[in-house]
């Protein structure tokens, strides 16, 4: 009968495991691209081999799904930690744009990774990720909705659709991460600004 002890270790090595197997999907997504991603290419890169990191995942769509669901928790927990953090309605809206465009800044890799499964990854029916109706909860989203209606019942904020402004300043973060000429032009600083100014105007109304 294993110990608790014994069942902890297990967990950690398979924690362990995991983690390693996820930094050598991001690399080859990040050198290769998703149609070229194989279990036997990420093992290369995580210096193991294609049968143990099948042992984790049954196969490239299991690995890439769970790599796709870490990459949205992990950037959600960062964006909602900073937005926590903050006090007012606009210093929150403030701390949203800057930390979803910090995280893209920091984390280039990720940002690759999680555009390479959403726009090749495809269902079971062969529909495209990118096209899917997702109707599970996106804390990102669900966060900024609270933190606009927030402002507007404590007055801060001024009249307007949140629906359609949220889609906007989503629109707007997004698109730094799509947009490869806006990132050769606008430094991630600068343009995390330019969208705290503009985003901070609209919200007053008027």
């Amino acid at each position: 009968m294993k110990d608790k002890h014994t069942d902890e270790k297990q967990t950690f090595i398979a924690d362990a495991r995991r983690a390693q197997i996820f930094d050598a999907t991001l690399m080859t997504l990040d050198e290769v691209g998703y149609i070229r991603a194989s279990m036997a290419q990420i093992a290369k890169r995580a210096g193991i081999s294609a049968a143990l990191i099948s042992y984790h995942f049954r196969d490239k769509s299991d690995l890439m799904d769970y790599t796709l669901m870490k990459l949205l928790t992990d950037m959600s927990t960062y964006v909602l930690e900073r937005t926590e953090a903050a006090s007012s309605p606009r210093d929150k809206l403030k701390a949203y744009i800057e930390a979803s465009i910090a995280y893209q800044a920091e984390k280039p890799a990720r940002n690759i990774a999680l555009i390479e499964i959403v726009f090749h990854a495809r269902t079971a029916d062969n529909v495209p990720y990118y096209k899917l109706n997702d109707d599970e909860e996106d804390p990102l989203e669900s966060e900024l909705l609270r933190i606009l209606r927030m402002g507007q019942e404590q007055k801060e904020f001024g009249e307007f659709n949140v629906w359609a402004m949220a889609s906007a300043i989503r629109g707007g973060i997004d698109e730094y991460a799509f947009n490869g000429k806006l990132k050769g032009n606008v430094d991630p600083n600068s343009y995390s600004m330019e969208l705290v100014n503009l985003f901070g105007r609209a919200v007053l109304g008027g």
